[in-house]
């Protein structure tokens, strides 16, 4: 089920444009008595919730209702604060799973369990480092008894993956590849661009070269990368494919590391459709498709999606059968007749963490503990929502399962001015530009409603903006997506101008 935007009744994008119209600016809510907008018969863009006060979705028979439920973090209305929120799911679980074994092939995204120290010297033995010719001593050199003396074909030399059977004579030469070991008796290796073969009268043949050759030029000795038993990442380190390479080099198959969470993905609500164009009232799925490949991208093992409408039973099964370590769900957050999230957890007798947050958009997220290791994450139903939601609880609970280190830090300079909602946290997609004046900055994109996916689908990153809002130049933090940033440098330039009064998005 698809809620309002974060559990208001119209969502930001009205919100703002309800600011404008009665003159307020967008962003800050219009007061008035009973917490309405002025002229208004409807509640204004942020109702205020009283503690204590039933939910419409609220069921006594399926336990009680919101007044019945213990208070937990953030629990008023406001919701947890966004850096609390991230924080409470770091830290929900203490430490990772324990470690285990993984082929080279399936050992890519996770996290080294031990140290990476090397099983071998690198190289392990002499080898050339150009093709063109192992030479002894100083030049010039003899060709012609190469194949009596080394029982190497003269013509084609040393390749990679064969060794000479005799040491090379001294004031002799033979032709070697790239990779090749290099023999005993040679003293350096003269690159085909840069030596010369003479032909005598005799037959025989001399390499001539333009200038001296010093001892162990081209040639790499065995053990210039590391030594065997030289440490060479240390516990911790997110295996990447560069690193892969490394450890086969250094003589591995095999790595410690940390398994991969176990992630199942539950699309609710009867709205949704799987394939085809919306039609009857119905819409497009955009979250399975989505969700699943994110997780991927976050460490995570994520088995296929289960779309379950808007039962409540299904759901409850679903849950209490689930053997992952985390079952996202998306939709049925909030309070509405059949948003059965809340009313199934507390038939579980789960722990809520983290009910509500103060961010926008995503505002309906929740965080609850099924068992001592497994969590749910409940996700909202609208798209740009459903990645506040994922990035705010999903990915720091995600990263300590997984062993991953948090991302340091990142600040950079708004490009343009982003309106804040006056008490909550705002998630706003940003791309990277320069900027002759503060160089690398982020520019707000367009279309980031909280039901959009055009903007995210252009971003490098989410801008974290603080409430009340940035103006250019500020330095923001900033969510980075799990994907290289400028990926999508090859697509036509988004949209970034930022115009709160646009029905395309404006400041949700």
């Amino acid at each position: 089920m698809t809620e309002g935007e974060d559990g208001d009744p119209f969502g930001d994008e009205f919100a703002d444009a309800l600011a404008l119209a009665n003159g307020t600016p967008p962003g800050r809510r219009p007061t008035g008595s009973g917490d309405r907008a002025p002229g208004c018969a409807t509640p204004g863009p942020y109702p205020v919730a009283r503690a204590g006060s039933p939910r419409p979705g609220d069921d006594p028979a399926a336990g009680g209702t919101d007044r019945d439920r213990p208070a937990g973090p953030g629990d008023a209305r406001s919701g947890t604060p966004w850096r609390t929120a991230r924080d409470i799911a770091e830290h929900a679980v203490h430490e990772p799973p324990g470690p285990g074994t993984a082929a080279l092939a399936d050992a890519l995204g996770r996290t080294l369990a031990a140290p990476l120290t090397a099983l071998t010297d690198l190289p392990s033995f002499d080898t050339s480092a150009m093709d063109g010719w192992a030479v002894s001593g100083p030049g010039p050199w003899r060709l012609d008894h190469a194949a009596d003396d080394t029982g190497t074909d003269p013509d084609t030399g040393i390749l990679a993956g064969h060794a000479t059977t005799a040491a090379l004579p001294d004031g002799h030469a033979l032709p070697i590849a790239t990779g090749a070991r290099i023999p005993a008796g040679a003293t350096a290796v003269l690159r085909s661009e840069h030596g010369e073969v003479l032909e005598l009268p005799d037959g025989r043949a001399r390499l001539y070269a333009p200038r001296p050759v010093p001892p162990g030029q081209d040639i790499r000795p065995r053990g210039q990368e590391c030594r065997c038993g030289d440490h060479l990442l240390p516990a911790g380190t997110l295996v990447t494919p560069a690193i892969l390479g490394l450890a086969a080099a250094a003589g591995y198959d095999e790595l410690s590391v940390h398994p991969r969470p176990r992630v199942e993905v539950l699309v609710l609500g009867d709205e949704l459709l799987r394939s085809g164009l919306p039609e009857g009232g119905r819409i497009r799925d955009a979250l399975g498709p989505m969700l699943v490949p994110w997780l991927h991208a976050l460490g995570a093992e994520a088995v296929p999606v289960r779309h379950l409408g808007d039962d409540a039973d299904a759901l409850h099964d679903a849950l209490a059968g689930s053997t992952a370590d985390v079952v996202l769900t998306t939709g049925g957050t909030a309070s509405g007749p059949v948003d059965h999230v809340h009313p199934t957890l507390r038939r579980l007798g789960a722990e809520l963490l983290v009910d509500g947050v103060a961010v926008r958009p995503g505002h309906p997220m929740l965080l609850a503990r099924l068992a001592p290791r497994r969590h749910l994450v409940g996700l909202p139903g609208n798209p740009l929502a459903a990645v506040s939601g994922l990035l705010t609880l999903a990915e720091p609970l995600l990263r300590t399962l997984a062993a991953r280190h948090p991302a340091a830090p990142y600040r950079v300079p708004l490009a343009a001015a982003v309106y804040g909602h006056p008490h909550d946290t705002r998630l706003v997609p940003v791309a990277y530009r320069d900027d002759d004046r503060h160089g690398l900055v982020a520019a707000p994109l367009h279309f980031h409603g909280p039901a959009m996916l055009r903007g995210i689908a252009a971003a490098d990153a989410m801008a974290v903006v603080p409430p009340g809002g940035a103006e250019p130049g500020t330095e923001v933090e900033l969510l980075e997506l799990p994907w290289p940033a400028g990926w999508s440098a090859g697509w036509p330039t988004p949209d970034t101008s930022y115009d709160p009064a646009a029905p395309s998005g404006g400041a949700a």
